[in-house]
């Protein structure tokens, strides 16, 4: 495919990174209004399958791809429903805007695994400087600065929270690289059905035998659900599509912006706020974020 112009690039991954943020801000009503983490999934992963699945074919796109093509989509899938549970349950336990924060260390772990991998070349020195001060920030950010005992406790207080959004970025990496590596050339829409629809029916099957497919308990319940189904399935799809044409896998640091929009939304929706600390923090590790996707290649 033909890589679309780096700003245009950059535009439309600050796009998705917000619809993200939103999906995360309505999935935290809909819990605070008795949805299950494993209901946030299986709604939203269905949802999206079946609403991609009537856009081609109302587009006439066709939907039987190669077998050993649906069987990695079905892998991807999978490990998005992993990443999908952790990230609700860590959204579920922490301020949004910190869970995303710590959730959105993937871009840097993408970029190190196409490294790695030989998919692109070695990181330049201003990257591979930002990333211990892009932990710092995240230790400030988590207010964990301060010695054994005010970590001690304070991790007894986030350390679940933060293990389970840990995992997620480590899984949503390891997605973005088997698409990278495995789906490339595959139409993005038909990618996000196949994964989506994996993926939901991987967390069905888990809801039910866990007995933790928990319905909203109002109407403001179920309009979260919906809006968190709508907002994600919106952003995925887009990645999806957006993936395969950027001109770099640093370009996906952009997605930091995340946490920013999070910041307002969290306030303006959730009344969660954080203190200047906590601030100063989320500004260093966006900060180094940036410097390792506009670092010269």
């Amino acid at each position: 495919m033909t890589p679309i112009p780096r700003w245009l690039g950059v535009a439309l991954l600050v796009a998705i990174a917000t619809s993200f943020g939103s999906n995360h801000v309505a999935a935290r009503v809909a819990f605070d209004h008795g949805a299950s983490v494993a209901s946030a999934v299986v709604f939203r992963s269905i949802g999206t399958a079946l609403a991609v699945l009537a856009l081609l074919s109302a587009l006439r796109v066709p939907i039987a791809p190669p077998m050993p093509t649906l069987r990695r989509a079905l892998a991807i899938g999978v490990v998005l429903a992993v990443q999908s549970y952790c990230l609700y349950s860590a959204v579920a336990r922490l301020p949004v805007a910190i869970a995303l924060l710590v959730f959105n260390t993937y871009p840097m772990l993408y970029a190190l695994a196409t490294w790695a991998a030989g998919m692109e070349r070695r990181p330049p020195m201003r990257a591979l400087a930002a990333m211990p001060i892009a932990l710092f920030g995240l230790a400030l950010a988590l207010d964990v600065v301060g010695g054994v005992e005010k970590l001690s406790r304070r991790w007894t207080e986030i350390g679940a929270g933060v293990l389970f959004a840990t995992a997620a970025s480590l899984a949503f990496a390891m997605v973005l690289f088997l698409g990278g590596r495995w789906m490339h050339g595959v139409d993005g829409r038909l990618r996000s059905c196949l994964s989506m629809a994996s993926c939901g029916a991987l967390a069905l099957v888990g809801a039910l035998a866990s007995g933790t497919l928990i319905l909203p308990a109002d109407a403001t319940g179920w309009f979260g659900l919906g809006l968190l189904t709508l907002f994600y399935g919106s952003s995925i799809t887009g990645l999806f599509i957006l993936q395969p044409r950027m001109r770099s896998a640093s370009d996906t640091a952009v997605l930091n912006f995340e946490p920013v929009a999070v910041l307002f939304l969290g306030w303006a929706i959730l009344g969660q706020n954080l203190a200047p600390s906590q601030l100063a923090g989320a500004a260093v590790v966006i900060c180094c974020i940036v410097a390792i996707a506009t670092a010269k290649r």
